[in-house]
């Protein structure tokens, strides 16, 4: 039997969350994202049409598009209304998996025999349209990249079915670029050689794809024939991620207790991004010699960037810190998870931010989590069994 697999797209997701809110800012170019210095977390239709993309730094977003408002953006807001969304889809999909904070896969496999897979998934969209007032594009096919790809090219508000027969001439006139795992250093390699389109792609060998791009060539060259057996994975929720340590000798070096402290944060801020998590909640957790437990939590902006959760805990630690006793343990927490990638959760950061942080947790996450570590916090190292990413071989 043929897989029938839905992909649901939020369509400008913290746009429309904006505008549902405040209907003036409807037909007008919106931006939203940080400051001057910040960059692009989501922009509307009317300032792409000028050229302004996710990720873009906002100076150079507002010189292609000067009338555009820029608002800062309410993650709280965003959070409750995907949330909402998925409890409207959990409630109808068979199987449901949250890919991000506005995206969704369903395998509606089987429904045919009931109803019609299109009919119900087209009346399930209109429910979420109803219910939250926010715009939803979705396609059917028959795996997750092929529905992927329609989904982008049905937007916005779109609802392309792709039927297994019709699956490579819809793919061939597409640029390689559409396809989820072709990012910029791969399209430029494959256009010097002249492969723009999927057909092209597709009528390579693939032992010349692996050649060129190592082991990902055979994923690619299957993908461009619309092959993928990605299982949608059921949507689970994680609550909260957590270090702590307990000193095989009780300590009252507040220097030392503040670098572990800062490693516990650089360890969890790496899973938060590696997992696509933004945590609200911080605690830091203290045991004294005699036992005595303390606990001191405060609440935060959605994030998952070391900087900003540092401050924080460090703050903690000198409230909860006050008997100046010897501790034989200390731990943090980060709760109120919600999910987010990388790009749409540090409104205040400047592009150089960014690019630091990507370039760390790519050695991070090929090297292991020690590999590249702040001075401060490098007196931190984690125990096999609490490694976040385990090192490559």
């Amino acid at each position: 039997m043929a897989r029938a697999i839905v992909h649901m797209d939020l369509d400008t997701f913290f746009v429309s969350c904006e505008r549902r809110t405040n209907s003036e800012l409807n037909g007008i170019p919106l931006i939203i994202g940080g400051g001057d210095r910040g960059v692009v977390a989501s922009c509307s239709y009317e300032a792409r049409k000028y050229g302004v993309r996710s990720a873009m730094p906002i100076r150079m977003a507002l010189k292609l598009c000067p009338d555009a408002k820029v608002m800062k953006g309410d993650m709280e807001l965003y959070s409750q209304l995907s949330h909402d969304v998925t409890e409207i889809l959990q409630e109808k999909a068979p199987v449901l998996e949250k890919a991000s904070v506005d995206e969704f896969y369903l395998d509606i496999t089987g429904m045919d025999k009931f109803h019609g897979s299109y009919k119900w998934t087209n009346e399930l969209a209109q429910k979420v349209i109803k219910e939250t007032g926010l715009p939803i594009s979705f396609s059917l096919s028959i795996n997750k990249t092929v529905s992927k790809i329609a989904t982008g090219e049905g937007k916005p508000v779109g609802n392309l079915q792709i039927p297994e027969q019709e699956v490579q001439d819809f793919l061939n006139p597409l640029s390689i670029q559409k396809i989820p795992m072709v990012g910029a250093v791969t399209f430029q390699l494959l256009s010097r050689i002249g492969v723009r389109k999927i057909q092209t792609l597709a009528e390579m060998p693939a032992e010349v794809l692996q050649q060129m791009i190592g082991k990902n060539g055979l994923e690619l060259w299957k993908k461009a024939h619309g092959i993928d057996h990605t299982p949608v994975e059921p949507y689970t929720e994680r609550k909260s991620i957590s270090t702590e340590t307990t000193f095989s000798q009780d300590t009252i070096d507040l220097a030392k207790l503040r670098r572990i402290l800062l490693g516990m944060v650089e360890k969890l801020a790496f899973q938060l991004r590696a997992e696509q998590w933004l945590t609200s909640t911080v605690t830091v957790k203290i045991r004294y010699a005699n036992f005595d437990t303390e606990t001191k939590q405060c609440r935060v902006a959605y994030t998952s960037a070391d900087h900003v959760l540092t401050k924080n805990v460090i703050e903690l630690f000198e409230k909860v810190y006050q008997r100046r006793m010897r501790l034989r343990l200390i731990g943090v927490r980060f709760s109120g998870l919600v999910r987010g990638t990388y790009q749409i959760d540090l409104f205040e950061d400047t592009q150089e931010m960014l690019s630091l942080y990507e370039a760390m947790d790519k050695m991070k996450s090929r090297y292991g989590f020690d590999a590249v570590m702040r001075c401060a916090g490098a007196h931190f190292k984690p125990n096999t069994k609490d490694e976040i990413l385990k090192r490559k071989k």
